[in-house]
């Protein structure tokens, strides 16, 4: 039912998620990197919620920024 070849791309794919770091975020609103997690069980049990510092922004959802192409840019 599988092949060998999607099998192995499926595997080196779930080998490199679990190597990843922490992944830099940022404010879907103003763009700022000044945002936090709030609440000791928000993304564990409940869905994470995030507070932007610089613009007050509160909800769900933040860009998760790419380094790879912040570094082509520069």
């Amino acid at each position: 039912m599988f092949s060998g070849i999607h099998l192995s791309s499926f595997f080196d794919a779930l080998k490199n998620l679990k190597h990843s770091g922490p992944v830099p975020q940022a404010c879907p609103v103003c763009g700022s990197v000044k945002i936090k997690q709030q609440g000791s069980l928000n993304g564990w049990l409940l869905p994470a919620v995030y507070a932007c510092e610089q613009c007050g922004y509160v909800g769900n959802l933040v860009l998760e920024l790419d380094e790879a192409a912040e570094d082509q840019d520069q």
